[in-house]
Formats: structure tokens, C-alpha cells, sequence
């Protein structure tokens, strides 16, 4: 038997081999720029205060967002109420959709939450997508929506007359795509709707239809009861807020041609606050709408849907809205309602629940006047001195 020998490489050993230390060096010897770093006890502000006042920079402050916080009296609950859900599926069983699901309202539990004659839902007609895109608006935008249900407004129509309510409001998304803008359409919706129910009080809240009068007064002309159409924001606000096809003059338009298709028809717009106006021009503001005789204005705090939108640039307090309530009743609206949760058609009955409203319905005086607050936790009161 022979036996071969391997040859192993020089940088291999075998297990059994004790490993040859090599002399430690002396600590003193091996680390003296750890040793010296250790003894400098100098912080940043050491090095900072050394230098002269004028080249010592200003101390960064990280925050994750500059965004205001959101204060205690814009945080609602989640509806959960036995109302709110019975509400919910009446209109899923009828087909319905409304914009304050679409449009993520805060005040869906108040609206939904109380007696179904009470309730409030704004139906949104000509489907769920808009030709507009506005910075603040939540529903979805593209050029080309699907096209018109035909069956859209005797349905619609039938649905609401065998829900039960007694006052409705109609709105829509921007149709650009269509020649009248979809007038014709909503016109239909409401004559339908006063044919099959006509104690039931319709609110029609439109878009500009580009500034086309006929198509204006085609729905104004319709049997409706009020006709809304929101300003938004101020004339200097609007390029920053709303899309470059809606301007701050042809709604203005709308609104007055409202009114001349049909003289004594209620007119009313909304007005967002937080989105960087100035008071004077608030106040501008006002006084456009009251040379066209625009009836009701309402103020509210703009909420952003989404990290995608316009953020907002202040939360108002609700003394804020009182005075621009004070205001805008001084200057002869008829109605107003103000307050930091309050949307253009939140709890749109209660305009119609008031002094002037029903003296708005039976063609009486115009004079009296109600002016309401809604406050922190959703209370309405009315300002005092005034009757409603």
C-alpha cells in the first residue's frame, strides 16, 4: 500500500493546529486618535458660538408638514346612526347616487342622521365624472365621461318620488362634452320629478354651462324651486382654486340670467373660506351678488379631500364665520347660513323652514330676513335681533 502526500497551500492550516498569536501592541501605541477624540468633549454649539454673530446660520427646524392642523371642531364622527344607514341603503336600492358620498362630505351623519323627512341628500345626475378639473374637488375628472343614461331622468324621477322626502337637491358634474352642457338633461330630471311628486321642493345646484343663457334657462325654467349655483371663492382666489373654464364673472352671469329667466325664482351660491382670500375681498364679493339680487350665500370652511388637492391655507374660526354672517345679512341676503362645517346644500331645507323662505314660496314681502350660525359641535342657532 502507498500512501501520496498532499501538499496544502501556504494560507491554509489544519484544525488542529494552535494558531500563532502575535504580540499585542501596547493600548497607548495602537489607538491614540481614538484615545484623543474620546477626551474632546465639545458639542456643535462649541463650534457654532465661536464663530462671529453674523456667519453663525440659523438653526433648521424638520417638521413633517407645514400644513395647519386641524382643529377640534372640524372633526366629526363616523355616522353610524340607525338613520344614516337605513338612509344609505334606500338610496343604493333605488339606484341613486349622491355627491356627498362622491364627494366625501363631513356633514353626511347630520344630513343622513335624523328623520327621513329632515334628510338632505344632493343627487348627482349625468354620472360620476367630470369634464372640469377644480383643485378642491374630490370627483373624478376625464375628457371623455361615458355618455348619457336616457333613462336617467325617469328613473331618477321615480326613485325620489317613492323615497319620501319632502325637499330634494338635484346637482351634477361639468358636461363640456355636450352641446348644452347637459341642461337639457337635468331639465327633464326636475319637470319628471314635479310631474310624478309635485309637493316634493327641488334645489337645483348647476354648473355654468360655459355661460350659454339658453341652456341657463332652460333649467331655471323647469319648475324647480331654487336655483344654486356656487361662486366658490373670491374674483383674485378663483385662477388658483377652480379650473381655468370656470371664471369668477360668467358664474355671476349664471346667477343673473337665473333670475331673469324666471323673476322671483330664490337664487343661491356658496363661498369657501381657507383658501387664501382677503377680507376685502370677501366683502367684494358680497356685493356682486347683491346687484343681481342673488337671495342666499353660505360659508364654509374648505376641507381638502385628499393629499392630491389644493391645500388648505387657513382654518377659520367659527367667530370668523359670525361675522361674516353679521355681514352679508347687513348687506340684504335673505338667508344665510355660516359656519365652518356648513356646505352649500347642508341641510338645504332648513332655507325654506325659515320666515323667509316660506314667504320666498308664496310670492309674499321680502323682507324678512333669516340668518343663521352653525357652531362648533353642528348646533344652528339664529343671530340675535334677527327673526327666522
Amino acid at each position: 500500500m502507498s500512501f501520496v502526500t498532499r501538499r496544502l497551500p501556504a494560507s491554509s492550516r489544519a484544525l488542529a493546529t494552535a494558531a500563532s498569536s502575535a504580540p499585542s501592541p501596547s493600548p497607548a501605541a495602537a489607538r491614540p486618535r481614538l484615545d484623543a477624540l474620546r477626551a474632546d468633549t465639545r458639542s456643535l454649539d462649541d463650534f457654532l458660538s465661536s464663530a462671529s454673530p453674523a456667519a453663525t446660520p440659523e438653526r433648521v427646524v424638520f417638521s413633517k408638514s407645514k400644513q395647519p392642523r386641524l382643529p377640534g371642531y372640524l372633526k366629526t364622527a363616523v355616522p353610524t346612526s340607525a338613520s344614516y344607514n337605513k338612509i344609505k341603503n334606500d338610496l343604493r336600492g333605488l339606484g341613486l347616487h349622491t355627491v356627498c358620498e362622491e364627494a366625501r362630505c363631513p356633514n353626511i351623519g347630520q344630513c343622513w342622521g335624523g328623520d327621513k323627512g329632515d334628510a338632505t341628500a344632493t343627487i348627482m345626475l349625468m354620472g360620476d365624472t367630470c369634464t372640469r378639473g377644480c383643485r378642491f374637488c374630490a370627483i373624478k375628472t376625464s375628457n371623455k365621461p361615458p355618455p348619457l343614461d336616457v333613462h336617467e331622468p325617469e328613473n331618477t324621477a321615480e326613485a325620489i318620488s317613492r323615497w319620501g322626502v319632502g325637499y330634494i337637491v338635484m346637482t351634477s358634474v361639468d358636461r363640456d362634452d355636450i352641446a348644452d352642457g347637459g341642461a337639457s338633461h337635468f331639465a327633464e330630471t326636475i319637470r319628471k320629478l314635479k310631474q310624478k311628486a309635485p309637493h316634493i321642493l327641488v334645489e337645483a345646484l348647476t354648473g355654468d354651462f360655459l355661460g350659454a343663457q339658453a341652456s341657463v334657462a332652460l333649467v331655471a325654467q323647469s319648475g324647480l324651486d331654487v336655483y344654486a349655483h356656487n361662486m366658490e371663492t373670491t374674483e383674485a382666489r378663483t385662477p388658483y382654486v377652480r379650473d381655468p373654464r370656470a371664471t369668477f364673472r360668467q358664474s355671476l352671469d349664471v346667477l343673473r340670467m337665473a333670475k331673469e329667466a324666471k323673476p322671483g325664482l330664490i337664487t343661491k351660491t356658496s363661498i369657501m373660506l381657507g383658501v387664501g382670500e382677503e377680507d376685502a375681498d370677501i366683502e367684494a364679493t358680497l356685493r356682486e351678488l347683491r346687484k343681481i339680487n342673488v337671495d342666499v350665500v353660505t360659508f364654509g370652511q374648505y376641507m381638502r379631500p385628499t393629499k392630491r388637492h389644493m391645500k388648505v391655507h387657513a382654518y377659520i374660526p367659527p367667530e370668523k364665520f359670525a361675522h361674516w354672517a353679521k355681514v352679508a345679512e347687513a348687506m340684504g341676503f335673505l338667508y344665510v347660513a355660516s359656519g365652518p362645517l356648513v356646505r352649500s346644500s347642508f341641510k338645504a331645507n332648513e332655507l325654506l323652514k325659515s320666515a323667509a323662505g316660506k314667504r320666498l314660496l308664496k310670492g309674499l314681502g321680502r323682507t324678512e330676513k333669516g340668518v343663521e350660525i352653525v357652531g362648533e359641535k353642528g348646533e344652528r342657532t339664529v343671530l340675535e335681533g334677527v327673526t327666522a
